[in-house]
């Protein structure tokens, strides 16, 4: 009987990953990163990721200096060994995608909601399903506090700087 009820929570979890997988993931453009929190992408109607992501989660506004803050960078880095590399690598594809240049490639808004609420990110953003889509895989909620996203994003600025 325990074996029974064991294998049917089994199903029921693989197919609520299953549905959250393949919702929505029908957006296919290349989002690119904005301060901004209020445009939309030229010609298609659709919202701005950026601006999306500040729906969605608690960060609405990111101010980033123009230089990186070294001690906060060192502070993410260690964030980031602790956090994050279970699943991410900075180079190459592993459990989740290669960090090295997100921030190339979205937004701070965005990178900051993704690790402050990721589970409202893959429920309702269009790029978090796509990625749970591709890669398989739902991010975990580290329960970060603000403080600590954003020294993993000035990490992050760092390694991409330096790249």
């Amino acid at each position: 009987m325990r074996m029974n009820r064991l294998t049917a929570w089994s199903a029921v979890l693989l197919l609520s990953l299953t549905l959250a997988a393949c919702g929505g993931g029908g957006s296919s453009s290349t989002p690119q990163p904005s301060g901004s929190a209020a445009q939309t992408e030229s010609g298609t109607g659709a919202q701005d990721p950026e601006a999306l992501a500040a729906e969605i989660g608690p960060v609405k506004q990111v101010s980033l200096g123009e230089q990186i803050d070294a001690a906060l960078a060192q502070q993410g880095e260690q964030l980031f060994n602790t956090y994050c590399t279970a699943c991410h690598r900075l180079d190459e594809r592993f459990i989740g995608p290669a960090l090295r240049d997100v921030t190339k490639r979205r937004g701070p808004v965005y990178i900051m909601n993704v690790m402050l609420n990721p589970n409202g990110m893959i429920q309702r953003h269009p790029v978090m399903k796509q990625l749970v889509q591709e890669y398989g895989t739902m991010m975990t909620d580290m329960a970060l506090s603000e403080e600590q996203a954003r020294a993993i994003l000035e990490y992050l600025r760092q390694v991409a700087e330096n790249q």
